[in-house]
């Protein structure tokens, strides 16, 4: 089995200027890339971006490679990921490349792919270019360098495509909604989608600069939209994260409604409108209440590991078109391929619309498991995790636990980090058992380093 060395759970990330997110990387990545995927010396690559400033540096980087193995470049400026994604699909390219580190702060970046059906590439054709990567780089034949261009109305495009998701006979005429653009790659999008749909919308943190991207807004910070909501009178606020694939909510009372909420709405507005979707796919992380919530309405759940990838693969084997995570990284495959914040969100509106209730109302039958999710920086989060010592104070506390609560330990794919997340009945007992294992994780990260 081939160990990846770039390769996450959701492409290649990093800190800007350090191994692997230079200019040079992403100049050789480029022609690796090329070098797979090059057809009889033709082919098309689209090149999105959010709104950090490394995406300038990076994207031409790619940009030089592709074009150096063969291949046709369309610029996209920036553009959400489910939108890279979409137009891959939709213009027949063979690839889409998107340049972003998601919910990361401004100084990190990444690089991940999508292939010619818009769907994350295969781990067999990551493996292909990382084992080119080592490789001297050769640049076609001059007659066969390819080109780049912009695409034309790219924006314009995947506004419409989001619009099509709205079920025919709604609108949003008459209600409010506050859009937080976390200053990403939605900003220049969101606003119109739902505005077009008749929304009034207030419009927060759509002013790009390159360094304030998720700063203090966007799906992982919400204060500033809760406030928004209720200075506004607002029906709902809704967050995106940086590249536009994850969505959070806030109700009209400024309650903070997360991912696995949000699967439960879209989930029974599906059931109730008679929608074939086999069932839910959560994670490990996935709050115990949405399995319940579920469970009483009859609507099958299986867990997977995190990251949307295992999500997607878990949907694809049950033939099931729902899932998604806490953070709201949510699937509708029977509207598109990938993780979508603007296309989850105007499912959350149609059930509001079709019950004619509240967001607060339709969430009130999950009644949630006290849940505590603490992250602890490491260098190496998969041997520490896979240290005895951790696995001995996790089976402990496991057995104290009994069948009254979960412990998930996991290294971060995107980030170093070890997410220790505790659930159970007892609030004072999980926040006790999560702060020893964070303890320990910490004592083992400090020895290995030492050792």
């Amino acid at each position: 089995m081939h160990k990846r060395q770039y390769f996450g759970t959701d492409g290649i990330r990093g800190r800007t200027g350090q191994e692997p997110i230079t200019a040079e990387f992403a100049l050789r990545l480029g022609w690796a890339v090329g070098q797979v995927l090059v057809q009889d010396g033709k082919g098309t690559v689209l090149i999105g971006k959010d709104t950090r400033i490394s995406g300038y540096m990076l994207s031409a980087g790619l940009e030089a490679g592709l074009i150096s193995s063969g291949l046709d470049v369309w610029l996209l400026g920036p553009m959400p990921t489910p939108g890279v994604a979409y137009l891959t699909r939709s213009l027949g390219a063979q690839v889409g490349v998107v340049v972003s580190a998601s919910h990361n702060p401004y100084y990190d970046n990444g690089i991940k792919f999508f292939s010619g059906d818009g769907a994350k590439l295969p781990d067999s054709v990551e493996a292909k270019i990382e084992d080119l990567l080592s490789k001297p780089m050769q640049t076609a034949e001059p007659k066969n360098i390819g080109r780049a261009k912009m695409l034309p109305d790219a924006k314009g495009r995947y506004i419409e495509f989001c619009k099509s998701t709205f079920p025919q006979g709604y609108d949003l005429r008459g209600m409010k909604i506050v859009i937080d653009c976390a200053n990403g790659a939605n900003y220049h999008i969101a606003p119109h989608v739902f505005a077009e749909l008749g929304a009034d919308v207030v419009s927060i943190h759509d002013q790009p600069d390159g360094f304030n991207i998720n700063d203090k807004c966007g799906s992982v910070h919400t204060e500033s939209l809760q406030k928004a909501v209720l200075q506004y009178g607002a029906e709902c606020g809704i967050a995106f994260d940086g590249d536009g694939d994850r969505v959070i909510f806030v109700d009209h009372t400024g309650k903070v409604i997360d991912g696995d909420e949000l699967l439960y709405v879209i989930a029974m507005g599906y059931k109730l409108q008679n929608k074939t979707f086999g069932g839910v796919v959560g994670t490990l992380m996935t709050n115990l209440g949405l399995e319940q919530a579920l469970k009483h309405q009859q609507i099958d759940f299986v867990r997977a590991n995190v990251g949307d990838r295992y999500v997607l693969a878990a949907m694809q084997e049950r033939g099931w078109a729902l899932g998604g995570e806490a953070s709201g990284h949510i699937l509708c495959t029977d509207k598109t391929t990938t993780g979508d914040g603007i296309v989850a969100a105007l499912q959350v509106l149609a059930e509001m619309l079709a019950a004619n209730r509240s967001l607060q109302d339709l969430c009130k039958d999950i009644d949630k498991t006290e849940q505590i999710l603490l992250n602890v920086p490491v260098e190496n989060g998969k041997a520490v995790v896979e240290d005895p010592r951790v696995q001995s104070a996790l089976a402990q506390h496991e057995r104290d636990l009994g069948g009254s609560g979960r412990i998930v330990l996991r290294p971060s794919g995107t980030e170093p980090l070890v997410r220790v997340m505790v659930e159970g009945e007892d609030k004072t007992r999980i926040h006790t058992v999560a702060q020893d294992m964070c303890d320990v994780v910490k004592e083992v990260s400090r020895r290995q380093k030492v050792s």
